[in-house]
């Protein structure tokens, strides 16, 4: 397996669960993937949550995505290991807050300015199935 194995799982399955930490109290949440290219995984958020402000105290993240099947037998997950950073591109963040004009509408505010992209550049990566339950420190490991 390679990176590309990565990408291409999290694009096919973007809707993740992101660990931080607050403090001593880890944090948990459900996130959606914006995209993922040879760059690494790339994430809008706002600036006000508290969310983006545990970020930037403890950039450290684990990402996990599932695929979700309907049968347990086909569950596949992969772990992403790593530190997200901010992503200083004027374009990317002109694309997000066009694509979150859907938010403007639901909160009545436009949100444009609010917008941060952020992506998890380096770390390491591992897949995870049932049939791996005891094997997980035997497991590969892609570093990116």
């Amino acid at each position: 397996m390679d990176f590309q194995d990565c990408t291409k799982f999290a694009t096919e399955n973007p809707v993740c669960f992101v660990a931080t930490a607050d403090g001593d109290q880890p944090r948990v949440r459900a996130l959606a993937l914006w995209f993922a290219n040879e760059n690494g995984f790339y994430f809008t958020m706002l600036s006000p949550k508290r969310f983006y402000e545990q970020l930037k105290t403890n950039p450290k993240v684990e990402v996990c995505f599932y695929n979700n099947p309907s049968d347990l037998m086909q569950a596949s997950q992969m772990r992403v290991t790593g530190k997200v950073e901010p992503v200083d591109d004027q374009e990317l963040q002109e694309r997000a807050a066009g694509e979150g004009v859907v938010l403007d509408q639901l909160t009545g505010n436009s949100l444009g300015d609010l917008w941060e992209v952020v992506r998890i550049h380096s770390g390491e990566a591992f897949f995870w199935t049932l049939a791996d339950t005891l094997k997980e420190p035997e497991l590969e490991r892609i570093k990116f």
